[in-house]
């Protein structure tokens, strides 16, 4: 069955101005004011901090946080919808605190990356993380996607391969296909895609409010989702653009990734819950794990979409072992 995207979330007067404030309060900092032309120019010392910009080949700046040691293996990681780079930020500090290189930027249109016209597609989105890797110097690299984002990774590899790809992570992905057809009768009726176009049109704020319902499980009985978790979603969705938060959804619905599976040739882990109401398992992870050779599959219970956030120990310690150790034959847990 489809998602349900009209879930009711009670705001009052208090909520709202929470909200408000936390909105406003972004733009106290000035996140577009310093762009480079690749990577940030001023001298970073080893380990410290580091983030800027990289401009695209058609000319698109992506805004990008590169944190930890510059020589130590670079852990990418790409974001979900409506969200970004932000969104990572639980497995960020986890990875930086083991010596990581950790690195993750925000899809165009999405964050601080630049507001464009055009591009709001699954190869520009895999073009444009190839481009910060390019810029980054990033070898050797393990891959990690949610939900839209595990299709830019499935892209990514499809079109650019693995010579700087050691592992690759899906969760939550959309890959293989998210769309209902012949081909794929598992999928979600257009229908559903077409009343998230028109509850982003008709009132964007509101939807992503009640979207971060169902995205994190808060609609679920003695469920335990923060006030804090769901402005965040919030902010992170009001600051992607509005052209870019419409087109998205058809990229991430209507593309198929099948072929870009097939072409995986490193080990790849793919995780998702199996009460995900935003991405069903069934046409996803489950297929997924056949079309990517000797993927390891791990099915958590009753977990939601947005598990990377309400599971966050659980999942970057399942993160840490597989990137440490060897290729598995696949398994469900």
């Amino acid at each position: 069955m489809p998602p349900t995207f009209t879930l009711g979330l009670p705001l009052n007067r208090r909520d709202v101005l929470i909200s408000a404030s936390a909105f406003a309060a972004s733009f106290a900092f000035p996140l577009g004011t310093a762009r480079a032309a690749g990577p940030a120019t001023r001298d970073t010392p080893e380990g410290e901090h580091s983030m800027g910009f990289v401009t695209t080949n058609d000319d698109v700046q992506i805004f990008y946080k590169d944190w930890g040691p510059k020589d130590a293996q670079p852990i990418v990681f790409h974001h979900g919808w409506p969200l970004s780079s932000d969104d990572w930020d639980a497995q960020m500090l986890f990875f930086l605190s083991k010596g990581c290189r950790v690195v993750a930027h925000d899809r165009r249109g999405h964050g601080r990356s630049e507001q464009v016209t055009d591009g709001h597609d699954i190869d520009h989105y895999a073009a444009d993380a190839f481009a910060v890797a390019k810029a980054l110097d990033l070898k050797n690299a393990v891959h990690i996607g949610h939900s839209t984002g595990g299709g830019e990774v499935a892209r990514y590899i499809g079109r650019h391969g693995t010579k700087r790809v050691a592992k690759a992570v899906l969760i939550g992905a959309v890959p293989p296909l998210m769309l209902r057809t012949a081909e794929n009768p598992g999928g979600l009726p257009i229908d559903a895609f077409d009343q998230l176009r028109t509850a982003v049109l008709n009132d964007r704020s509101q939807f992503f409010m009640e979207l971060a319902e169902p995205f994190y499980g808060g609609n679920r009985p003695n469920a335990k989702v923060s006030q804090g978790l769901k402005h965040s979603f919030w902010l992170q969705g009001m600051l992607c653009g509005f052209n870019a938060a419409y087109d998205c959804i058809k990229a991430f619905s209507e593309t198929d990734f099948t072929e870009d599976l097939k072409r995986f040739d490193v080990p790849t882990l793919i995780i998702h819950g199996d009460d995900d109401q935003i991405v069903p398992i069934g046409a996803a992870a489950m297929l997924s794990s056949k079309l990517v050779k000797g993927s390891i599959l791990k099915v958590y219970k009753g977990a939601p979409h947005g598990l990377c956030s309400t599971m966050k120990d659980q999942v970057n310690q399942e993160l840490l072992n597989f990137i440490g150790r060897e290729r598995e034959s696949t398994q469900v847990a």
